[in-house]
């Protein structure tokens, strides 16, 4: 059996453009003796990524400049074996596919709690995650569903809304209004 390798021995970038989302979270892994690199952008952790070792990677998809799933190979051309989680708090299929095509080991929504992302990160690895009480997940809505679909299906039509709105049977101006209201909360 080979043994776990304790969390304090791991180094995490955290890389999102939200400041307080950015410091609060770099705290709490810091607090659990990892140690942790922090970057406000995909481009300044790149540059970090040629200085650094890095373990493993929380990586915000919706930033200003470019997006973090540009982000997912650089990564893994630094160090092939690191852990990704794209963090995002606009979450749709097609992101999710995208980012796990690219290299990333998981795909969550924020509210996140660093447990839950320290989980994510490290579920399929022989990192020794301490256990956490069970969470009840909620059941998605069905306008969550929706919003999920619509975007399914506008990636699929490469970002086009008449052809968008042939395939989901909806008229062009609908989809247009329901494209301009922020996501559905769960």
């Amino acid at each position: 059996m080979i043994p776990k390798q304790p969390l304090t021995e791991l180094s995490i970038l955290v890389v999102d453009d939200n400041t307080v989302f950015n410091q609060t979270l770099c705290r709490s892994l810091a607090r659990k003796g990892i140690s942790v690199f922090s970057s406000p952008s995909s481009e300044d952790a790149a540059d970090l990524l040629q200085n650094q070792h890095i373990d493993g990677a929380i990586v915000d998809l919706k930033m200003e400049g470019a997006s973090g799933l540009s982000l997912i190979p650089k990564i893994k051309t630094s160090n092939p074996k690191c852990a990704i989680v794209m963090l995002t708090g606009y979450a749709s299929i097609a992101t999710a596919v995208e980012a796990i095509k690219l290299g990333a080991n998981n795909y969550l929504t924020k509210p996140a709690n660093t447990d839950e992302i320290l989980t994510a990160l490290f579920s399929e690895t022989n990192i020794d995650i301490p256990e956490r009480p069970a969470r009840t997940k909620k059941t998605m809505s069905v306008n969550r569903l929706e919003w999920e679909h619509i975007q399914k299906v506008l990636t699929e039509n490469n970002g086009n809304i008449s052809a968008t709105s042939r395939a989901l049977g909806m008229h062009r101006r609908t989809l247009q209004r329901k494209l301009q209201k922020h996501p559905v909360k769960r």
